[in-house]
């Protein structure tokens, strides 16, 4: 045999012997490149959601911010860590699924705007009816959405509003909506009024102008306005619905920080809930009273 050819077989032979050997000694076969990497990706996908064990805000807790007030039937006596009021439960749900019980969910005080605004963000993720939308998806991420909603129109039972039948019986009445939500957007792009609608920082502050007459109506998602006929202002009404648009409905997500590396990990826990059932019990136990309400065309 050439010197060159014997060489080679006696390299060739060591490197065989090495792999045989470290096989023998680990009890694995040697795997090739595309199914090393295969499983590398495996285990990195499945550390990344560890039980408990997140990258986040504080170590071993989970932060959640939201709005004060926490208005009903999101939440219930203003008091976000209770469990008690759709949100608060659904909250409490996500931690469980991410493995954080409920000691280890701590609530942060998010002013509405804020929640969505540019910049870096001190919670894991927010919870404040916050639909989805193109436009805030350019300053922070989402989560899967976890309730598909609907806009509302409310009005005193003696207002011109509360017989309107169609969007374009809203077009001659003064609207009020809270500053920054869809439902001052379904005012603006959907019903256009003539007059300008009135816009507040706050619902409560919308509801109050409701009351003394400086508005018609005001716009809310649906279950809120169900609340508010039935339980703060009982001499209005819910006027009807606006009709969604059947190819992209909206919906409420959890927000995230744009860069957040929680980002899949939480939404991979919210569709576990919708999978098994858990948002729509959650739903029927919280959002009950909120009815079929007629759809102004």
């Amino acid at each position: 045999m050439h010197l060159a050819n014997r060489s080679l077989v006696t390299a060739v032979t060591a490197v065989c012997s090495t792999v045989a050997l470290c096989a023998a000694l680990t009890g694995c076969a040697p795997q090739s490149e595309e199914k090393t990497k295969a499983s590398g990706q495996a285990g990195a996908e499945t550390g990344a959601c560890a039980p408990g064990g997140l990258a986040t805000e504080v170590e071993g807790k989970l932060t959640v911010g939201t709005d004060k007030p926490a208005y009903a039937p999101w939440f219930s006596d203003d008091e976000p860590s209770n469990g008690k009021g759709f949100e608060s439960a659904v909250a409490y749900a996500v931690a469980k699924q991410l493995g954080y019980g409920r000691d280890a969910v701590v609530w942060q005080h998010t002013p509405f705007n804020s929640a969505f605004a540019p910049g870096a963000k001190k919670f894991d993720f927010d919870i404040n009816q916050v639909s989805i939308s193109e436009s805030r998806k350019k300053a922070v991420a989402f989560s899967s959405g976890y309730y598909d909603v609907r806009q509302a129109v409310v009005a005193l039972k003696s207002s011109k509003a509360a017989g309107a039948k169609s969007v374009a019986d809203l077009k001659k009445v003064k609207l009020g909506a809270q500053v920054g939500t869809t439902s001052l957007d379904f005012i603006n792009d959907l019903v256009k009024p003539d007059t300008k609608p009135a816009v507040y920082q706050r619902n409560d502050f919308a509801k109050s102008a409701l009351k003394t007459g400086q508005v018609d109506a005001i716009v809310v998602d649906l279950p809120t306005a169900f609340y508010i006929t039935g339980a703060e202002v009982p001499e209005a009404e819910v006027v009807g619905q606006f009709p969604n648009s059947a190819e992209k409905p909206e919906q409420f997500g959890l927000v995230l920080d744009k860069e957040s590396t929680l980002t899949s990990c939480v939404s991979g826990a919210v569709d576990a809930l919708r999978k098994d059932g858990t948002l729509a019990a959650l739903e029927k136990e919280w959002l009950s009273d909120a009815v079929d309400a007629p759809v102004l065309k």
